[in-house]
């Protein structure tokens, strides 16, 4: 006789930097027990790839919401996670670049909104620009928007991983299981796993990213979620400082910064393909970028590249809180390549509704069916 499924009250699919924030946030608030179900591994998709970015400069009201809650957990993450591994923010900047004055009036609006939110964002001129990074030449640029409280963490899967830590410690279970469907199964939720094995639980929160359509597509939904490759050129650690802040150009189609192992790392913010055939023409990209922008990295040898993939929905927001008809089922997902820098303030909404807590306003907003009322916000601020 096969055992009976494993019960929980709150499933969680997926174990990177959202779902374990959520898993966290609930055992704070003693919801359990609490499983949370990784096909792959503690950050092996998405959360393990990314490169550790955190910044406030955004064009809609929400996203700085969710940032400012974000930077503010991140400041003070070693003391509230209480782990081995102690991350910590590094507040270099970024600089924005602008080219054109329509650039720079768009990056103006943004600033203005982030100021308005208790952003401490600026526009910068060109000469502002060079003074803020060394070694950057701003021929050909009109100014851009500068943030110091913005930055990054140097070893993000370390983040992923106290985070992990933290909430093991207070009673969640991570099992490393491929769930493959969801059923409504009597008030709960039957969890069908890939080795034909269940689980029960209460509510279910995906936080599957790019899987997620494919998740849910046995209960009919449309989620509006596109698999979109990223790519990344990393140095070998160089022992001088190089680049800080952080630098995006969008004009330029090119971004760069140097993390505090010495590592440089830089894009071709439209790279997109296979990697074979467009490696040489990202390179192109990204060697015209530095040229025009950022000489002193001329010398820097980008031996590697790396792949990783963004869950992108059509407002370049995220998918978060119920769905319609669907009861005690959530959704944590399309962040499109964002969500490591907005999970502790998604962990803790999300969580605070599934507890039964009051429902934030975000939620609301960036609930599933906004796609049917087709009056998108959308997010411009994207890297």
């Amino acid at each position: 006789m096969s055992p009976p499924p494993e019960t929980s009250e709150v499933a969680i699919v997926g174990a990177g930097i959202t779902g374990l924030s959520v898993a966290w946030h609930l055992a704070r608030r003693s919801v359990g027990p609490v499983t949370v179900y990784e096909r792959s591994g503690v950050g092996a998709e998405a959360s393990g790839v990314q490169p550790g970015g955190v910044r406030q400069q955004w064009s809609t009201r929400v996203s700085c919401d969710l940032a400012l809650e974000s930077v503010a957990f991140y400041r003070d993450i070693a003391a509230r996670l209480e782990t081995r591994v102690a991350p910590r923010l590094d507040q270099g900047g970024y600089l924005f670049v602008a080219d054109s004055e329509e650039t720079l009036a768009g990056l103006a609006a943004n600033v203005a909104l982030q100021n308005s939110l208790g952003i401490p964002s600026r526009i910068v001129t060109a000469a502002e620009s060079e003074a803020l990074v060394p070694g950057l030449s701003a021929d050909g640029m009109l100014g851009g928007s500068y943030c110091g409280e913005d930055g990054y963490f140097d070893k993000p899967q370390g983040v992923v991983e106290a985070f992990a830590e933290a909430a093991q410690r207070d009673g969640v279970r991570i099992e490393h299981a491929h769930v493959w469907r969801l059923e409504p199964d009597g008030g709960g939720w039957l969890l069908q796993l890939a080795d034909g094995t269940s689980a029960r639980a209460a509510q279910v929160v995906v936080a599957a990213g790019y899987g997620t359509p494919a998740l849910l597509e046995s209960l009919a939904l449309d989620v509006p979620i596109q698999k979109e490759a990223r790519y990344l050129f990393f140095s070998k650690p160089i022992e001088e400082r190089l680049l800080e802040p952080l630098v995006v150009a969008g004009e330029r189609r090119f971004a760069a910064k140097q993390l505090a192992d010495g590592r440089v790392l830089a894009s071709d913010l439209s790279a997109d393909g296979d990697p074979e055939s467009g490696r040489r023409h990202w390179r192109e990209t990204v060697a015209a970028g530095i040229r025009t922008l950022l000489p002193l990295l001329e010398f820097v040898p980008f031996e590697h590249l790396v792949e990783g993939f963004y869950d992108v929905t059509p407002d370049h927001h995220p998918i978060l809180g119920s769905v319609d008809g669907l009861d005690g089922l959530w959704l944590a997902v399309g962040f499109s390549g964002h969500g490591f820098m907005m999970a502790p303030a998604v962990g803790r909404r999300i969580a605070a509704a599934v507890a039964g807590e009051q429902l934030h306003p975000s939620l609301e907003e960036l609930s599933l069916e906004r796609f049917g009322r087709r009056k998108l916000v959308h997010e411009r601020q994207i890297v």
